[in-house]
């Protein structure tokens, strides 16, 4: 009895439920991974040199017997092993003939693969793996028979031996009479009697296996990001990556707080009003009407942060005012050397005409006293 395994039944990428983030699409880009349907480049590479064919068939035969005269009419006089003529007349008319299909089949091989995957060129694919050298033959069945790629495939390969041959049964039966015929008929038209038969087979082959490719695309694009889909290990792998190490992150921000509050007491010391919770918040706002487009905050804290700004505004005379719903959404919402969004500009507007009220006053009594 053979045992097989079940789990080669299973999904290829156990575990991996996660969408592929834009990083892991980017990178496989740049390794030569791209979603794209070979399908549909063959039947391109197919149609084009067919149509080739088809239109420059008048030109293509005049070369051909072209060639046959000029070897005919020389085959007494030409030595093949030590006439050059020979061998340059054969590449003249090789080039002359192959050329046009050529350039035709390139031109469809690149059109379609442009089509698909964008101006796209990387030589990462053409490094040598020596990984790959090592035979896996349980991965090996298990993606070409036990997957539904390997099914996928197989059905492919089923739907074009069905077209070819049946395309070919067509054309040859509704052919059949003239092929029957050619027995009495001349050279000339058994050649373009076959001939025709044979571009349109390879036209209406092409074309059907271009349909064909239509789902061979939609599925190639799924199976892409289906073998990129990522575990969630690595997608907090990844993030962790870009974001940094979330102790080092700490470390980070325990290093800024350090650094604002050792610039803090001078923030405060020119700023022209502290706007508090009373008690639990407290926010240091500098504007300057000629540089400033508006009021910038530039200290800010909370509970014992919070009275070490106001003690040291106390101590510095710069105006203190309670307005608990700003100071808390000031607090919250902008950081230390930003300046107040829009919507809090009429808020703000109201406290600094207090504060310049207050100012006027302060100064007024000096002067009394003086």
């Amino acid at each position: 009895m053979i045992y097989m395994d079940l789990q080669w039944f299973a999904a290829e990428d156990e575990g991996r439920t996660e969408e592929p983030s834009e990083y892991k699409l980017r990178k496989a880009r740049e390794e030569g991974r791209v979603a794209k349907s070979q399908e549909l480049i063959s039947a391109l590479v197919l149609l084009f040199p067919a149509l080739c064919i088809l239109f420059l068939a008048p030109s293509i035969l005049r070369t051909c017997v072209e060639l046959l005269r000029f070897y005919f009419l020389r085959i007494t006089e030409l030595d093949p092993v030590r006439d050059r003529l020979a061998a340059a007349a054969f590449f003249r008319y090789f080039v002359r003939l192959a050329l046009p299909i050529t350039i035709s089949a390139m031109a469809a091989a690149i059109f379609s693969n442009v089509i698909q995957t964008g101006l796209f060129f990387t030589a990462k694919p053409l490094a040598p793996d020596f990984s790959k050298i090592v035979p896996r033959f349980g991965r090996y069945f298990q993606k070409t028979l036990f997957s539904m790629e390997g099914l996928f495939n197989f059905a492919k390969s089923i739907a074009k031996m069905a077209i070819i041959g049946a395309t070919a049964f067509f054309l040859i039966r509704s052919e059949i009479r003239e092929l029957t015929n050619l027995q009495t008929a001349g050279l000339w038209l058994g050649l373009t009697t076959v001939a025709g038969i044979a571009v349109r087979m390879l036209i209406i082959s092409s074309l059907l296996m271009l349909l064909l490719s239509i789902p061979d695309m939609f599925f190639q694009r799924w199976q892409f990001r289906e073998s990129l889909k990522m575990t969630r290990q690595e997608v907090k792998e990844e993030r962790k990556m870009y974001e940094g190490d979330p102790h080092i992150r700490a470390r980070i921000r325990q290093r800024m707080r350090e650094f604002m509050t050792r610039n803090m007491a001078v923030n405060v010391a020119k700023a022209d009003v502290v706007v508090t919770n009373p008690t639990h918040f407290a926010v240091a706002l500098e504007y300057d009407r000629d540089t400033m487009r508006a009021p910038m905050l530039t200290a800010k804290g909370a509970d014992e942060l919070a009275f070490r700004i106001r003690s040291i505004a106390a101590e510095n005379e710069v105006p203190i005012v309670e307005n608990k719903p700003l100071a808390r959404v000031l607090y919250a919402e902008v950081d230390v050397g930003r300046t107040v969004p829009e919507n809090y500009w009429e808020a703000l507007a109201l406290i600094l005409a207090q504060v310049q009220r207050l100012n006027e006053e302060r100064r007024r009594s000096e002067g009394m006293r003086a």
